[in-house]
């Protein structure tokens, strides 16, 4: 797999990052200070922002505009992305109680 089909490769330079998501560089300086986001860096110290990064700004972005403080805003993305695994780990295991029932019912034939 190409390192740029990577979701999570350190591919865009803070500029990058800033300009597409619209903000300041600082605002991405800042959220790294408040350790909510650990950029990459490269071989001379700039940061790099993979797409994940790049979406959880986004993310983290428009909870603020909504007026949550950082803190807040931290806590909901984070309750947002368990709550997502927990969904895609119920659809799994759904599907293999579905695979069981199904494979039971051929046998009962």
């Amino acid at each position: 797999m190409s390192r740029l089909d990577d979701q999570d490769f350190p591919a865009l330079t803070m500029g990058q990052a800033a300009e597409l998501l619209g903000v300041q560089p600082a605002f991405l300086r800042s959220l790294d200070a408040a350790g909510v986001l650990t950029p990459g860096r490269s071989g001379g110290g700039h940061r790099r922002y993979s797409r994940n990064q790049l979406e959880l700004v986004a993310r983290m972005r428009a909870l603020l505009d909504e007026g949550l403080t950082l803190d807040a805003a931290v806590r909901v993305t984070g309750l947002e992305d368990e709550l997502g695994r927990a969904r895609t780990r119920i659809a799994e295991l759904e599907a293999e109680v579905g695979a069981d029932d199904d494979g039971a019912d051929e046998a009962a034939r």
